[in-house]
């Protein structure tokens, strides 16, 4: 099956272009977003508006409550069963986001690797983040080179794996490359100029603090004692800034944070996809078109 899948960093104009061509192509909408999926965060996590999801219909949004972690398996599992919703309807697919390891997975599929051990996972971190990157160069040096040193959370992950697998993650990455695609996708990475990007960063935070969305959500958060949420970019600063009431700094680092984000998420998509800018959505809709009636990329 074909679709069209639109990326990129955060505020690069993901949704504004899905639900143009959405319009167009009379295709609905897959999120592919790791926060927007939860319940009640809408403003902090750039959510579709009512009037855009209104223009083209969206799927995977508010499909998790705030307090639980929907992960890459989850999501490609509800995925699946919206993208087969969508066909049977005779529409055509659109699946737009900026979280790439959950497009890589329902594209792809994800590498045959052993799920999380909370046993194991509780050990690896009583260890200082030294000691277990000298472990990963000692058991994989291939993924030691990819991931930084200070990166706990993949370096854990592939100490996990390895111990469960007795096999290092690289190696069982390389052979994934080698499957075959799950779905053929047609994929557009969004890629504005870094400082065009950082204007419209600034604009939407600037947004969150002034129009107190971002605060009523991340009252709301707590209220609920939704604690794993307050890690998204702005929740847990906000949350910092009801205690201080410091509320300049909350917004200069929700900015920092902001800016960091979409630079891991450029690196990403410029491997996955070339990048397009300026975005000339009727051309791009014209090939889509094409696209999606067989023709070629």
């Amino acid at each position: 099956m074909r679709i069209l899948v639109i990326c990129g960093p955060t505020a690069s104009g993901k949704t504004a272009l899905a639900v143009e061509l959405a319009e167009k192509l009379d295709a609905e909408i897959v999120s592919a977003d790791s926060q927007q999926c939860y319940r009640g965060l809408d403003a902090g996590t750039a959510k579709p508006t009512r009037a855009e999801q209104a223009r083209a219909r969206h799927h995977l949004l508010d499909v998790a409550d705030p307090e639980k972690q929907l992960d890459a398996a989850q999501f490609v599992k509800l995925a699946d069963a919206a993208i087969a919703e969508i066909a049977r309807r005779g529409k055509r697919v659109i699946v737009a986001g900026g979280t790439g390891l959950w497009i890589r997975a329902l594209v792809q599929g994800l590498v045959d690797a052993p799920g999380a051990s909370p046993e194991l996972r509780a050990e690896l971190r009583q260890r200082g983040l030294s000691d277990l990157y000298a472990k990963l160069q000692e058991v994989d040096q291939v993924a030691a080179q990819r991931i930084l040193p200070g990166d706990r959370v993949r370096i854990e992950r592939a100490l996990e794996v390895h111990a469960l697998s007795g096999r290092p993650l690289s190696e069982l990455q390389k052979e994934h490359r080698f499957a075959e695609a799950r779905y053929e996708a047609l994929t557009y990475f969004l890629d504005p100029p870094r400082a065009l990007l950082h204007q419209r960063i600034a604009a939407r935070t600037r947004q969150l603090f002034e129009s107190g969305a971002l605060r009523r959500e991340t009252e709301w958060l707590l209220q609920r004692g939704a604690t794993k949420a307050l890690k998204i970019i702005g929740y847990g600063e906000m949350a910092e800034a009801l205690k201080t009431g410091d509320f300049e700094t909350a917004e200069r680092k929700v900015n920092a944070r902001t800016r960091q984000y979409a630079k891991r998420q450029r690196s990403w998509f410029a491997k996955e996809a070339e990048g397009i800018w300026p975005l000339d959505a009727a051309g791009l809709c014209e090939r889509a078109r094409q696209w999606y009636e067989g023709g070629r990329k």
